[in-house]
């Protein structure tokens, strides 16, 4: 049985190999080059990679970036709540793109063709900036002034001022601090200075510097 099984095997394989020969009669077979001597072989591998058929791939351990509470993570964070980071979207109210602009802000930090702005990625990214450097130069004292305090149970930061300022407009922003939280005004689908000034409160945004006259040029 073990003798057939073995004659079985070496059959095909000498067949292949006469073939091989016959083939590149001029050639001689360096079996160094195909060998795995010396290599770091490691097999061990998860047993549901191995059957790749009927893998749930939600459940991999697969890479995705973390942006934590960087500058980075500020801006994404915000785009993903305006518009689900899509530089391509209008909203219902005609704002546009993945920060949400309206054309009066984009006026003010010299955008004058809202189509223009639509479809370019990196005006837009420059827009964002820009707009937060006016705004930051704008709540300069007030982030001074509140900055680390309490507010309507909600911890004043930095970056929680200039999100909401990206919301409402700084003057609101203002009027949110100084009045303790007393005014408190929603947009048009329902999210207020409040909600923004918590749900953005914590990130890095030292790299924004205050600008009065900040301006979106590529």
């Amino acid at each position: 049985m073990i003798k057939n099984s073995v004659k079985n095997y070496l059959l095909p394989f000498s067949i292949c190999l006469v073939a091989a020969l016959a083939l590149y009669p001029n050639s001689s077979l360096n079996t160094d080059l195909y060998s795995t001597d010396g290599l770091d072989l490691n097999y061990n591998i998860k047993s549901d990679l191995a059957m790749a058929e009927g893998v749930d791939l939600a459940k991999l351990d697969v890479f995705t970036p973390h942006l934590g509470k960087s500058f980075e993570g500020f801006k994404e964070a915000l785009a993903f709540k305006e518009s689900r980071g899509d530089y391509f979207t209008v909203n219902t109210l005609g704002y546009l793109g993945k920060y949400q602009f309206g054309a009066e802000t984009l006026k003010l930090i010299g955008i004058y063709n809202p189509n223009h702005f639509l479809y370019n990625p990196e005006l837009q990214e420059k827009a964002f900036m820009a707009n937060a450097s006016r705004n930051k130069w704008i709540l300069r004292k007030d982030i001074k002034r509140f900055e680390g305090k309490f507010i309507a149970g909600v911890k004043v930061t930095e970056s929680g001022i200039l999100a909401a300022a990206h919301l409402a407009g700084p003057g609101t922003v203002k009027k949110f601090l100084r009045s303790y939280g007393g005014y408190n005004l929603s947009d048009a689908y329902g999210s207020t200075v409040k909600y923004y000034m918590k749900k953005f409160s914590g990130y890095d945004t030292t790299i924004i510097k205050p600008n009065k006259k900040a301006k979106a040029r590529i």
